[in-house]
């Protein structure tokens, strides 16, 4: 996720509070304000990819509640924007975002500035049973990666999986030693994304030291010796680290990689739209464990009372199993939804052939047979971000 809002698939290829109020910007409810009288416009900003899999989650709500909600707005940026564009409108008085949809990256950058409305236990009256509901890892990522700040909208395990050309690649690597052999052997066939800004970058980051041993791999700045130690050495190997996952996957289908980072989503979706070849294959190193990730609902701090109303409303609409079917779109967060009781049979009959084509038998024993880590906290990721930068990004660049 991250800057892989730009998702590369067809639809997205082609292309108030007075400032003195704001300051404070916690609200004095004491649950969740009464659905305005007359229906609202409602702003979505997607800095991950979200909508991609829940647009028809967000416009089914327009069409079953238009005395709440008259319209609803989507708009897209880079995450790396996100918080300094909510900061901005926060300082001036007016902000025009009424809901985020974000990665764990931008939830923590969002943190980071104090820029979130705290949504749990806060307005826990608008989500019944929200906890019975969740899926056991989103639940986890839920309750350790929002905080109360945001909400669990889809989930997947994620990887870090390595992707590979059957055809280019003979011997396969099937450990962190091997796959640095590999880039040794082959400089500038191996290639990642940049964590900060893409999903299979970030889990690779993360997986590594469940993979090395490492001391603590919750700890990236103590605990991390051996992962910083291993990215530099892989560095050496590497053309560039792109700033999103769609470059690392156009190049691979255009033959110029051979090996890449990929997670389940990235696997399947980009191989069912073509621009990965469908005989590319996947594969794991010794020590793997998933890292999972999830999408979050975020709740601007500074919205008017109607907005904020509506917007709860919204999320909790998100939740049902008829929106979370949405999820499974075309494998990109595969599986996707986040609550319990959403089989494959309830999404959309493209998604149920797109899943049936281009999944893989081999997921479900892997998610079955090894462990599924958390991704680090927010602000433990954020340290991450700049040690990555500081120790590997900034030795190359283009």
């Amino acid at each position: 996720m991250g800057n892989d809002q730009f998702r590369i698939n067809r639809r997205v290829l082609l292309g108030g509070m007075t400032a003195s109020a704001m300051a404070g910007a916690m609200p004095a409810w004491a649950k969740a304000p009464a659905l305005p009288a007359a229906p609202v416009v409602i702003t979505v900003m997607d800095v991950g990819g979200a909508l991609a899999l829940i647009q028809p989650a967000f416009e089914d709500y327009a069409k079953t509640y238009p005395e709440r909600a008259s319209r609803i707005i989507f708009t897209k940026a880079p995450v790396t924007e996100l918080a300094g564009k909510l900061k901005a409108q926060q300082s001036a008085g007016r902000v025009d975002i009424d809901i985020v949809l974000t990665g764990s990256d931008g939830l923590a950058a969002g943190l980071a500035n104090e820029t979130w409305l705290k949504i749990l236990p806060d307005f826990a009256d608008t989500f019944p049973g929200i906890e019975e509901n969740y899926e056991p890892a989103a639940l986890a990522l839920h309750k350790a990666q929002g905080d109360g700040y945001g909400v669990v909208v889809n989930y997947y395990p994620s990887g870090p999986l390595i992707e590979y050309d059957p055809e280019r690649v003979k011997k396969v690597p099937t450990s962190a030693e091997e796959l640095l052999a590999y880039a040794k052997e082959n400089p500038g066939r191996f290639m990642y994304a940049r964590p900060t800004n893409s999903g299979p970058g970030r889990t690779f980051m993360m997986g590594l030291p469940y993979i090395l041993g490492d001391k603590d791999p919750q700890d990236p700045v103590n605990g991390w010796d051996k992962t910083w130690a291993y990215l530099a050495d892989l560095g050496q190997y590497i053309d560039y680290y792109p700033a999103g996952t769609g470059a690392t996957m156009k190049e691979f289908g255009e033959g110029s990689r051979d090996i890449i980072i990929s997670t389940t989503g990235w696997d399947i979706n980009p191989r069912a739209l073509g621009i990965v070849p469908e005989t590319a294959k996947i594969g794991t190193l010794k020590g793997f464990h998933w890292v999972s990730d999830a999408f979050f609902m975020c709740m601007p701090k500074g919205i008017a009372d109607d907005k904020a109303a509506v917007v709860l409303d919204l999320m909790a609409f998100l939740l049902t199993p008829k929106a979370q079917a949405y999820s499974y779109d075309e494998g990109y967060l595969y599986p996707g939804p986040a609550v319990k009781n959403v089989p494959l049979s309830m999404a959309p009959q493209h998604s149920q052939d797109v899943i049936k084509q281009f999944g893989r038998e081999e997921y479900a024993g892997l998610i079955a047979n090894n462990p599924i880590e958390l991704p680090l906290k927010p602000d433990k990721m954020v340290l991450a971000f700049r040690k990555w930068d500081e120790l590997v990004g900034s030795k190359k660049s283009k």
